[in-house]
């Protein structure tokens, strides 16, 4: 009975064993390398032979489970011959693999068809590889680190390429042979360069995360001078706006006034596609994969390249060369090309060692005559997480030492981080002796006057040449002659001035100011810091406001509608103005103002019952000014200079108070407004410029003191003004406005063929006002006030009601590279007088 018993038990028990055997797991473990180098490979298929699979980690290993009785493994990857292993089901074990290429799959090509494969992000290797780059940014980029310090040098030079013999032999450049004989045909192949411009910078840099700040210390400068017909600084802050530092894990790269989305930016696998091309090993024994990539469509911009990409578990870019597809929407640029190479810092992470962009751009695609700019910076003695007293970053960002741009030439031989070459060497020689020469200083003056519009005199320059003639009707035919000083005649004291006589009115007008420089330096270079006094006598359009262009513009004289409404303007002004190096400055000052109807503008009001005529209006204002612009830049040129448009905001604070009793001044009010202006980057889509303002004016006046809002009755199209408003059609005590200009830079013509070899660029605006005026500010309600001017018997003056001004745009921007047109809408208040419902306005923009 026993015996029986134990059977059964036995039996069971083989059951239960047999029956757990087919249920336990197999798990099996290990590490596949590469036959000749023994370094560990990554993204490799191991599966059980028709059943699940796994891939191979950074480090080549893996682990693969499984709950059947698969006995056979089977190891893949592309360029290397597989491998099957037989395993012993339902246990655990490591069974490593050693891969060896297949010289079948590197050396033969096999065109099925003559189609391309569709390109899928799904299951495909290379996109989970970048994947792995793009979550890994965090811990590889500069901002991980507590605390960082390194040297930089840069390089900047531009370069004429490929400059015909023709030009050279010619007979107006005889004099500049020796300009022609330094040229350099080894730098880049089948490109002969003719250096016109070199420029060096030393400094040192410096990192906090917490709190953070950012600090540099320029050591070093040095530039070529062509004198005083260029402005060295301004020409080294343009070239430094179109090829910026190139920060590979930004999500976008600034280049040339526009933003290139990254190959490794969190949405880059939208917008590009990848392939795996090889698995390499450094000089260091680091393993690497190559990976290729290039836009989905060509014509975007964005680039084309490769980048090598550490499988030391951080996915850091060890090195990436890419360049621009030709067919990008681009203007004047005919390649560019970025290498960047990082090196392992004491943490294993990489960091940036040396950065060069190099673009050729020419007003024509082909290889001709051009010009080739290059930005080389490199990077030594790079600390990490090393702490520095508090005062280190004290100040303002960016801080020159005394006397940096004059350090002899063994200084530089001493600290630049590579040697120039004999023919850059040269470049600083060959600018010295062409600006001393006489028929260069002419040409050079020449050159100013036509695209500057002043010519100088010693100190003095007379201008601008566009306002010398032009008419209106009411002063008809207009002559002016002005100009001002330099401060080569003085850093301290400016004077400008002009006199102009109208034919018709047949009155004279004027302008005279004098500037004191607190700082000694030039009242239009940054940082601001000077006091003017100045009084003009000259007709007005009120509510026209222009912006780097005089209002006595030739151009500005063709005007659409009815343009009758003018003022004679009288104003003595004192203004102080001072610039923070953290660009937040301030200003107040102090104005008298007496304006005086002219044309259609005719002042007058009930008093005690009678209409009389008013025959001026004066006021006195007292006004402060606070502006914040963060990392604002500047075009500067010696006696102006152009704000550059970034991605930081500029905000503005501005608080007026019109004082009664002060030099006959008639009205008390206070008047405070608020603007804020922004250019945001949105990536593919292109990047809208925002403005937000506002006012209010507290106190009763008449409608010329209060805002008159910005019109436009020219025919170019103007950023800031309402392009279908007629000039003083409406006015308020309290507003607040909204502009929009959205710039797609192609991204739908891009895709339309017929349209894409054009480049032409998309443009959307969308301008919205809402204001108004209060009841004791309003003339109809009270009669003691000034009235608002009428036309055919009707007013031409209004006050905004509940519903907002609205106006839009269509454009198409990039005609023959220079000209944008836009097709203009108004919304609303048509019943005005003299209103256009479309329009039509262009002008032009020179943009890369």
């Amino acid at each position: 009975m026993k015996s029986k018993k134990g059977r059964i038990l036995l039996a069971g028990l083989m059951l239960l064993f047999g029956f757990m055997q087919s249920y336990a797991q197999t798990v099996v473990q290990g590490v596949v390398t590469d036959a000749v180098s023994n370094q560990p490979l990554q993204y490799v298929s191991v599966v059980f032979k028709g059943g699940r699979g796994t891939v191979t980690d950074s480090l080549g290993q893996f682990t693969l489970r499984s709950s059947g009785n698969n006995p056979t493994v089977l190891v893949t990857y592309v360029g290397y011959k597989p491998i099957v292993k037989t395993i012993t089901p339902g246990i655990t074990q490591t069974v490593n693999f050693t891969l060896e290429t297949d010289p079948k799959a590197i050396n033969n090509v096999t065109v099925s068809t003559n189609k391309r494969a569709p390109y899928r992000n799904k299951g495909n290797p290379a996109v989970e590889l970048i994947k792995r780059v793009i979550d890994n940014k965090p811990i590889n980029r500069t901002e991980h680190y507590d605390y960082v310090q390194y040297d930089q040098y840069e390089k900047m030079e531009v370069s004429i390429s490929n400059a015909s013999d023709k030009l050279a032999n010619s007979k107006l450049l005889k004099n500049y042979k020796f300009l022609f004989e330094n040229k350099d045909t080894t730098k880049v192949e089948g490109k002969a360069l003719l250096p016109v411009y070199l420029q060096e910078t030393l400094s040192k840099k410096y990192f906090r995360k917490k709190p953070e700040k950012t600090k540099t210390i320029i050591t070093g400068e040095k530039q070529v001078n062509y004198g005083e017909y260029i402005d060295n600084g301004g020409v080294k802050q343009y070239l430094q706006r179109l090829i910026m530092d190139v920060d590979i894990y930004d999500n976008d790269i600034p280049l040339f006034t526009y933003q290139f989305l990254s190959p490794i930016a969190d949405l880059a696998p939208t917008f590009y596609m990848y392939y795996i091309r090889d698995t390499i090993t450094d000089a260091n024994g680091q393993k690497l994969i190559k990976l290729y990539f290039t836009p989905r469509n060509t014509n975007d911009l964005l680039f084309r390249g490769n980048m090598y990409i550490t499988l030391d578990g951080n996915y850091s870019v060890q090195k990436i060369n890419m360049f621009l597809s030709k067919n990008a929407n681009l203007n004047w640029v005919r390649e560019l090309h970025i290498d960047l190479d990082f090196e392992k810092s004491e943490d294993s992470r990489y960091h940036l060692s040396k950065s060069n962009v190099m673009a050729d751009a020419s007003v024509t695609k082909n290889s001709g005559t051009g010009f080739f700019g290059e930005r080389e910076v490199s990077f030594k003695n790079f600390q990490i997480n090393k702490p520095l007293p508090d005062s280190v970053y004290e100040g303002a960002a960016t801080v020159t030492v005394d006397k940096a741009n004059e350090h002899p030439d063994t200084f530089w031989v001493q600290n630049r981080h590579d040697t120039l070459t004999k023919t850059e060497a040269k470049v600083y020689s060959n600018i010295d002796s062409l600006e001393r020469m006489p028929s260069f200083r002419r040409t050079m003056a020449i050159a100013s006057f036509i695209f500057a519009g002043y010519t100088p005199f010693g100190g003095f320059e007379l201008g601008p040449a566009a306002a010398f003639y032009s008419f209106n009707p009411i002063e008809g035919f207009k002559l002016r002659l002005g100009g001002r000083t330099t401060p080569k005649l003085s850093k301290r004291i400016y004077f400008e001035g002009y006199g102009a006589y109208g034919f018709k009115d047949e009155k004279w007008k004027y302008f005279l100011s004098t500037t004191y420089s607190l700082n000694n330096k030039s009242i239009y270079a940054y940082p601001l810091n000077y006091i003017k006094v100045g009084y003009q006598h000259d007709t007005k359009i009120p509510g026209q406001e222009l912006q780097f262009v005089s209002e006595d513009n030739f151009l500005l004289s063709f005007k659409r509608g009815k343009n009758d409404k003018w003022l004679y303007n009288s104003n003595f002004k004192i203004d102080y103005v001072h610039e923070l190096e953290n660009h937040l400055s301030f200003s107040f000052g102090f104005k008298n103002w007496k304006q005086e109807p002219a044309g259609s503008i005719i002042y007058t009001k009930v008093d005690n019952g009678v209409t009389v005529n008013v025959p001026d209006l004066i006021t006195s204002e007292f006004y402060g000014e606070l502006r914040w612009a963060p990392h604002e830049q500047f075009y500067q040129g010696k006696v102006f200079r152009i704000p550059i448009i970034n991605k930081y905001p500029i905000m503005t604070l501005r608080f007026t108070a019109g004082v009664k009793g002060i030099f006959n001044s008639s009205y008390n009010y206070q008047n405070i407004s608020a603007r804020i202006e922004k250019r945001a980057y949105l990536s593919q889509l292109g990047y809208s410029d925002l403005i937000v303002e506002g006012g209010y004016i507290f106190g009763k006046l008449p409608y010329p003191l209060m805002t008159v809002h910005r019109a436009n009755q020219t025919y170019a199209y103007q950023l800031n003004s309402y392009n279908l408003m007629n000039f003083q059609e409406f006015v308020s005590d309290h507003f607040i406005a909204l502009n929009i200009d959205h710039h797609f830079n192609g991204l739908f013509f891009n895709r339309v063929p017929l349209l894409k070899k054009l480049k032409l660029r998309e443009d959307l605006s969308l301008k919205m006002l809402w204001g108004g005026v209060r009841d004791e500010n309003n003339p109809n309600l009270d009669p003691s006030l000034i009235k608002y001017p009428t036309v055919d018997g009707g007013p031409s003056t209004f006050s905004l009601s509940r519903v907002p001004y609205v106006e839009g745009s269509v454009g198409i921007s990039n005609i023959f590279k220079l000209i944008r047109v836009d097709l203009v809408k108004r919304f609303n208040y048509l019943n005005n007088p003299y209103v256009a419902t479309l329009g039509i306005r262009a002008r032009f923009k020179f943009d890369f």
